[in-house]
C-alpha cells in the first residue's frame, strides 16, 4: 500500500556540474534553496539586491546584476506588485513608505510570461548557455486570504508551465507541489504554519539533486560532507592538542579537495 504521493520530476536534457555559477532570485524560498548552493560550494549569487516576490521584480534583478550564470533560478512568490503612484512604475521594495503612495495590482499571465520571458533573454544574451529553473514559491500568503493566494499561485503556475513548455532553455521544478502533494502535512512547516520548514526544505534539496545534479557533482558532494561537517564541529576545547591536530587534518582535506576541484572557492 502506498500512504503519500510521489511528485514526479522530469529530468532536463542538462546537468548541473560541481561548482557551476548560480544565480537564484526570486521569494524568501529562493533564500532557502541558494544558500544551500552556496553552502555546498557552488558559485551561487542568491537576491543580490534583496528578495523579489514577483515576475517583474525578477527581471529588474537580472537587468541590475551583471552575473552570466550557467544555471539561474526564479522563484515566484506571487503576482502581486505595487506601483508607486507618483511615477507608475513597479517596485521592488515599499520601504515603509506611506501605503498611499502605491496602488497594488495583479499581474496577469500574460504578463507574467512577458516580464519573464525578457528576463531569461538578458541572461541568455550574456550566456547562451544558460539554463534557466522555474519554480513556485509552496510558501501562502495569508494577506491576500488563503483563496486569494491559491488564485496568485494558479497565475504563477501557469506563467511558469508556458515558460517551461515555449523556451527550450526554461524547465520547471516542482517544488510547490511536492510541498503540496508529497509533504501534506504540518509537521514540515515552521512554526508559522505558512513556511516550509527546514526539513522540508532539506527534501526539496535532496528531490532536485537527485535530478539535476550530474555524478560528478554528486561525487563532489559526497566527498565535501565530512569535510564541511568536521569544520562545523565545535570543540569542548578548542585549545586541545587534539582538536588541534583535528583541524590540520581537516585542512590538509580541503586542499586536496581544492586541489581536484580548482574552482572551488574556500
Amino acid at each position: 500500500m502506498d500512504f503519500r504521493t510521489i511528485v514526479d520530476v522530469p529530468r532536463p536534457d542538462f546537468a548541473i556540474g560541481p561548482q557551476e555559477k548560480i544565480l537564484c532570485v526570486g521569494s524568501c524560498f529562493a533564500d532557502s534553496i541558494g544558500r544551500r548552493f552556496a553552502e555546498e560550494k557552488f558559485r551561487a549569487t542568491v537576491n543580490p539586491f534583496g528578495v523579489m516576490y514577483n515576475p517583474a521584480s525578477i527581471l529588474h534583478t537580472v537587468e541590475r546584476t551583471d552575473c552570466a550564470p550557467r544555471v539561474a533560478f526564479f522563484t515566484l512568490g506571487t503576482n502581486h506588485v505595487y506601483i508607486l503612484n507618483e511615477t507608475g512604475e513597479i517596485v521592488d521594495n515599499c520601504r515603509k513608505r506611506p501605503q498611499r503612495l502605491f496602488t497594488e495590482r495583479e499581474l496577469t499571465v500574460d504578463e507574467c510570461i512577458g516580464y519573464l520571458r525578457q528576463a531569461v533573454d538578458t541572461l541568455a544574451k550574456r550566456n547562451p548557455g544558460v539554463q534557466v529553473v522555474i519554480t513556485v514559491s509552496p510558501i501562502r500568503y495569508a494577506k491576500y486570504d488563503y483563496h486569494g493566494s491559491q488564485l496568485s499561485k494558479a497565475v504563477l503556475l501557469m506563467a511558469a508551465d508556458w515558460m517551461a513548455r515555449m523556451y527550450q532553455r526554461c524547465t520547471y521544478f516542482p517544488a510547490y507541489e511536492i510541498v503540496l502533494d508529497e509533504l501534506r502535512d504540518y509537521r514540515f512547516y515552521a512554526p508559522d504554519m505558512l513556511h516550509p520548514s527546514q526539513q522540508a526544505v532539506d527534501y526539496i534539496w535532496e528531490r532536485l539533486s537527485e535530478v539535476y545534479f550530474s555524478e560528478e557533482a554528486k561525487r563532489f558532494l559526497e566527498e565535501w560532507r565530512p569535510i564541511k561537517e568536521a569544520l562545523g564541529h565545535r570543540p569542548f576545547n578548542p585549545d586541545s592538542d587534539e582538536y588541534k591536530a583535528f583541524l590540520q587534518k581537516t585542512h590538509e582535506r580541503m586542499a586536496a579537495l581544492k586541489a581536484k576541484y580548482p574552482l572551488m572557492e574556500v
